[in-house]
């Protein structure tokens, strides 16, 4: 098949010169899973403000969900990630919720996790601390609700984008054992 517009034949350049530059790279992104070396690497605050080096739940199957006080879809899923926490708990698993907020909003932080029966562990990210950390785990949308799953290996066996549901976490968690 040949073009024989002339203003046709430069856009088919154009997107074969991109092809040519996006698909070795998504390739290459599909066969090198994300490093989970950022998230290992922080120490977060606590409610009461006692660092946490998530270095230290290494070895452990995490849940970690990323969330905010205004999110809808947040609020929706903490049920869920506390049932969830306490029936593999036994098993392990650690759920760890960074709140997607400035530490000097600790104590409404601290007021939302007891009115909605947060009893996994949670801490305090920072906006743009969380943000950053987020897109390296693959949210490149740095949208909420965030939720990655790492096995004891420390690798980055699911991420999601949204709110999950109970089953979808359950299968989500169940895979990391």
């Amino acid at each position: 098949m040949t073009c024989r517009s002339p203003l046709l034949r430069p856009l088919l350049g154009l997107l074969a010169a991109a092809a040519l530059v996006v698909l070795p790279l998504a390739v290459a992104s599909a066969a090198e899973p994300l490093s989970t070396a950022p998230l290992f690497a922080l120490t977060l605050g606590d409610a009461d403000n006692r660092p946490l080096s998530l270095e230290s739940l290494r070895g452990r199957p995490l849940l970690v969900n990323f969330w905010a006080r205004w999110c809808a879809p947040c609020r929706k899923e903490i049920p869920e990630l506390a049932a969830l926490q306490r029936r593999h708990a036994g098993r392990g698993l650690v759920v760890v919720g960074i709140a997607v907020e400035e530490a000097d909003r600790r104590a409404a932080l601290a007021d939302f996790a007891r009115a909605h029966d947060m009893d996994y562990r949670w801490l305090v990210g920072g906006t743009e601390r969380s943000i950053e950390l987020m897109r390296a785990l693959g949210n490149t949308k740095s949208g909420l609700p965030f939720t990655v799953f790492i096995d004891r290996d420390g690798r980055l066996r699911q991420a999601k984008l949204g709110a999950m549901s109970g089953a979808e976490m359950d299968a989500a968690v169940r895979a990391l054992f």
